[in-house]
């Protein structure tokens, strides 16, 4: 779907000049957004959603699609580029999405050690749940195309990466509650 036909769509669901009014922009110029834009007729022009991909397209940061995706509720998650292949790295990236998951509840198990969540904390947590949903859905879609490719070109490690945010015994050598010490299964047989 190209950009303009999306606009024409959503401008039959919201008021085009609530929108101009909320912008502080001049209705024709909304109005001008969701025609096809054509340079011998010289009519559309250049509409937002456009100018977004162009400035991500040219600076090729993800974190404008990111944040767009944060500020609307979601996330962002790049499909993986498709060729076919055999499934070889499947055990491999299982085996990351695992750690990740591990990685995360040794997150969210240290920060609530003292009852309590610090920003700081939340950050740390929010930071491996987006990487953890990254390196799912990466999975899931290879598993949807039948197709591992994409794993096999950027293999997963068997073994996370250390991370400062995660220590490897998250309380330290204090005896885990009952109801964490399954959390922290992965953590109890670390070196």
């Amino acid at each position: 779907m190209q950009s303009h036909e999306l606009l024409r769509e959503v401008f039959q669901k919201c008021s085009a000049k609530q929108v101009a009014a909320d912008l502080g922009l001049s209705l024709s110029m909304i109005y001008k957004w969701p025609n096809r834009r054509t340079q011998a007729a010289g009519s559309g022009t250049v509409n937002p959603l456009d100018r977004i991909e162009a400035l991500q397209r040219c600076s090729g940061d993800p974190r404008l699609v990111q944040w767009i995706c944060q500020r609307a509720g979601g996330f962002f998650i790049k499909n993986p580029k498709t060729n076919n292949s055999h499934p070889e790295f499947l055990i491999p990236a299982t085996n990351e999405i695992i750690q990740e998951f591990a990685d995360l509840l040794g997150v969210i198990a240290n920060a609530v050690s003292d009852n309590r969540i610090t920003g700081d904390e939340a950050k740390n947590i929010r930071a491996r749940w987006e990487e953890l949903k990254s390196v799912t859905e990466g999975f899931v879609y290879c598993c949807e195309e039948g197709n591992f490719n994409a794993l096999k070109e950027n293999p997963p490690a068997v073994k996370a990466k250390p991370n400062p945010a995660i220590p490897s015994r998250p309380l330290g050598n204090k005896p885990l509650p009952e109801n964490h010490y399954s959390l922290f299964l992965a953590w109890t047989a670390a070196p």
